[in-house]
């Protein structure tokens, strides 16, 4: 009889780490093929400073991103 409500339980649970998982993954990958580029200022507001001689920002979030 136990298992009859332990079960389904066990199911849910598992069907939701599932989706967990799958959902944060797709949610933090980057679009692959996909050039990024940045203005100077979203470069400045990530952390770092545009490299205007060869358009890359160094540093913060956007680090070796192109700058247009």
């Amino acid at each position: 009889m136990r298992i009859r409500r332990i079960l389904p339980a066990v199911i849910a649970t598992a069907a939701l780490a599932g989706l967990g998982l799958t959902g944060a993954a797709s949610a933090t990958a980057p679009a692959q093929g996909a050039p990024t580029s940045v203005t100077p200022s979203e470069c400045r507001q990530g952390g770092g400073m545009p490299d205007l001689a060869v358009n890359v920002c160094n540093g913060g979030t956007h680090n070796g991103e192109a700058v247009d």
